[in-house]
């Protein structure tokens, strides 16, 4: 696939002969940088980029049989939701925010099954709410968007997404923003969704971590083209592209402590000049004194020595470097050394001192409404009896789960949302 669009500096040329296999049951991680053309590959891909600069979108993209490039858009529409569907990455813009969620999951349903009724419908959505662990999904069916935390927000999306079962679901980065304990339920219904649909799954992200988790095949982007592939435990065991093998010299350890991290130099590429050799090579260790690097751009071949295939002409010494995890350095030989930190961190303002910001026994609670009168069946406790003093000068860290109340207590602060009791003082006031 090649994907251009014209901008004032030039053609860009976004996605350049990106080509990959997804089989049913499967999950393909693709994964790269931020502009490595991994989104626009698969919104190209559904008909999905309307912007008025884009100038070519040429290839094949093969589902069952069929191209859907060619379709016509009405019968591309009859097959989006039904035969592939999409999880956006922002759940909560993804959504339409002045309609109930259930009907927006309803709307999906009846569309591609017009003799489905509404109520048979309703009980349909039910049954997907709770699949994709929402609470109370009967009650919350009639809820708006705003309601919903973002992580609430996502299982929508993915309730949505399998409603009629699709043969392919893309996932584009759909545990952005969620905390690490809700990125883990969030994989977990991802993948009870391609078991009950048996669907293969594309997911696009830039998380190698969850790569790790839930992929089966990877393939790694870089300025607009996959210069390595395989299986995952190839991929992060023997990486064979230096680029990969960059990326995974990048992760943070978890069993260590008081390390530096090996940073990727340079910058991504400047896709408006499409360079003769490889893209990677100014920023390559391995392409250093080697003009092949710069004058010949390496294709995507099978590797001999694994089940994958690199873009890369010396694929032996990019699998020799250090691998992920090795490529920390220690900030110091003396384990008994303390890390310095920054002057003042940590220190206490006096208890005495009038804070610039107090919060006493902060309590916010939301109704839950159902029924032909919207009468509240329950109620949310977003906040109760939360108290804080910040004073001057100091940061005060919020930490929490998606949806234990952070936002909210936020908003009550800012008088956004009315407080359902205790006071919130500024300065004493």
């Amino acid at each position: 696939m090649v994907v251009e669009f014209t901008t004032p500096a030039g053609v860009v040329r976004a996605v350049d002969g990106m080509s990959y296999d997804v089989y049913g049951g499967e999950t393909l991680s693709v994964v790269g940088e931020t502009g490595s053309g991994k989104s626009v590959s698969v919104l190209a891909a559904l008909g999905l980029l309307q912007t008025a600069n884009l100038r070519r979108v040429s290839g094949e993209v093969m589902l069952a049989g069929v191209d859907l490039l060619t379709l016509p858009e009405a019968e591309l529409r009859r097959r989006l939701g039904r035969d592939v569907a999409m999880i956006f990455q922002d759940a909560i813009s993804a959504l339409n925010p002045v309609q109930r969620v259930g009907d927006q999951i309803a709307e999906g349903l009846r569309v591609h099954d017009r003799g489905l009724t509404a109520d048979a419908a309703r009980e349909r959505v039910v049954e997907l709410l709770e699949m994709v662990g929402v609470p109370h999904p009967r009650a919350r069916y009639d809820q708006y968007p705003h309601q919903f935390s973002g992580g609430m927000c996502q299982r929508v999306m993915i309730a949505m997404a399998i409603a009629n079962r699709p043969k392919v679901l893309i996932a584009d980065e759909p545990t952005t923003a969620l905390d690490v304990s809700v990125q883990a339920q969030i994989l977990d219904v991802l993948r009870l969704a391609r078991e009950e649909t048996g669907a293969g799954v594309v997911l696009i992200t830039h998380d190698l971590g969850v790569v790790a988790e839930t992929a089966d095949q990877v393939a790694v982007t870089y300025g607009g083209r996959i210069v390595e592939s395989g299986d995952v435990i190839s991929i992060f065991t023997r990486p064979r592209h230096p680029y990969t093998a960059a990326l995974m010299r990048s992760l943070p350890r978890l069993d260590s402590t008081a390390e530096r991290l090996l940073p990727i130099p340079g910058q991504p590429p400047d896709l408006t000049e499409i360079p003769q050799g490889c893209a990677f090579a100014p920023r390559c260790p391995t392409a250093r004194g080697r003009s092949v690097c710069i004058q010949t751009r390496p294709e995507l071949r099978a590797d001999d020595a694994s089940t994958g295939a690199s873009a890369c002409h010396f694929p032996d010494e990019a699998a020799a470097r250090p691998r992920m995890g090795d490529g920390a350095q220690p900030l110091s030989s003396d384990p008994a050394e303390p890390v310095a930190t920054p002057a003042g961190a940590g220190e206490a303002a006096p208890e005495s001192a009038v804070p610039v910001l107090e919060v006493r026994d902060a309590v916010s609670r939301f109704p839950v409404r159902s029924g032909v009168f919207a009468r509240a069946t329950a109620w949310v406790h977003a906040v109760d009896g939360v108290s804080l003093r910040i004073p001057a000068g100091g940061t005060l860290g919020l930490v929490g789960e998606s949806g234990c109340g952070k936002t909210t207590l936020a908003r009550l602060v800012l008088r956004l949302v009315d407080p359902t009791g205790g006071q919130i003082l500024v300065e004493g006031d």
